[in-house]
């Protein structure tokens, strides 16, 4: 299971895994607080791309097909989150103010996807 939460709600014990998905570190944040598991800067958005999109979200299905693209080259980047799934729930934490149009909702998207696929192919 994949959940994503903004890194400023308290962590708790059924996020399971914690993986921070931005490619900066988050601002007002210490790393005790922020009881990150693994920081995944690779598989964040790239900054131009990150800087494309600046939250609009009329950019947000053009912004997902862009960072779907990016995805391509971090495959054993999305493996490793998808075994860790399958181990336990795994908390996809990002630190935009945007609920619903950002990285980690869009990468929880991919990852959906990808698995629904691989499933109906075996």
């Amino acid at each position: 299971m994949v959940r994503i939460k903004r890194i400023y709600e308290p962590a708790v014990k059924s996020d399971g895994y914690r993986i921070l998905v931005d490619r900066l570190w988050p601002r007002g944040v210490s790393k005790a607080a922020a009881r990150i598991d693994l920081w995944m800067r690779d598989i964040a958005p790239s900054t131009a791309l990150r800087r494309w999109f600046n939250h609009d979200p009329a950019k947000w299905e053009e912004f997902c097909e862009r960072y779907r693209t990016e995805l391509r080259e971090q495959q054993p980047l999305l493996d490793a989150v998808r075994q860790q799934a399958k181990d336990g729930p795994v908390t996809l934490v990002y630190s935009a103010r945007d609920e619903r149009f950002n990285q980690a909702v869009a990468l929880k998207l991919v990852l959906k996807q990808s698995i629904t696929r691989k499933r109906s192919t075996t």
